[in-house]
């Protein structure tokens, strides 16, 4: 019995191709379709899931798609720094950071796990739903204002809250809210805070 010799080097490449056994052809053309798709798959999933972000042709059509989804609902900050990007995903450029867990804000636009916010001074800018809470509170948005044991201009006072001070919101009535900062509850006027619907 003669022993398979692999083709010697010195042959010519048609020799080499007659050699072969008959369907190499098309092996080859199936492993090369097959690898193709492969490759092919790869570049989709790596699109489809965007690398951790979205790019801004496909964050606008999806912003203007699901822009009325959770829009006008209030939430907090979940901690104390939280990043604020141009658009749904982390490789958008941080536009600025907050320092203040608790800080009311607005959901314009929801977006995968992204949700468009809108701060008090009117800012609006993309964060992380990991970053927010459905926790209500309120900020003080007067030089000062006066909480009070009942809602009642006529009530005594309980303390005194200066523009900024954030506050955890209990309910509003009648044009006050109930409210608690630190140790205190008492109520406020309504026209001194932001962040209630």
């Amino acid at each position: 019995m003669k022993p398979l010799a692999p083709t010697l080097r010195s042959e010519s490449a048609a020799a080499g191709r007659a050699a072969r056994p008959r369907g190499f052809a098309r092996r080859r053309t199936v492993a090369a379709l097959f690898a193709a798709m492969f490759l092919a798959g790869g570049a989709i999933g790596l699109a489809w899931q965007g690398g951790g972000g979205a790019s801004p042709a496909r964050a606008q059509s999806a912003e203007a798609a699901r822009t009325d989804e959770g829009a006008g609902r209030m939430v907090s900050l979940n901690a104390d720094e939280v990043n604020v990007r141009a658009g749904p995903g982390i490789r958008f450029q941080v536009k600025w950071v907050f320092r203040r867990k608790g800080m009311p804000l607005e959901v314009l636009a929801e977006y995968e796990t992204w949700r468009k916010i809108r701060d008090w001074e009117g800012a609006e800018g993309w964060v992380h739903r990991a970053m927010l809470s459905s926790r209500p509170t309120v900020l003080v948005v007067r030089p000062e204002v006066t909480m009070r044991r009942n809602p009642e201009e006529t009530a005594p006072a309980v303390a005194r809250l200066a523009e900024g001070m954030v506050a955890r919101l209990a309910g509003c009535a009648q044009g006050w809210c109930q409210i608690e900062v630190e140790d205190y509850e008492g109520w406020v006027r309504r026209e001194g805070l932001w962040g209630m619907r």
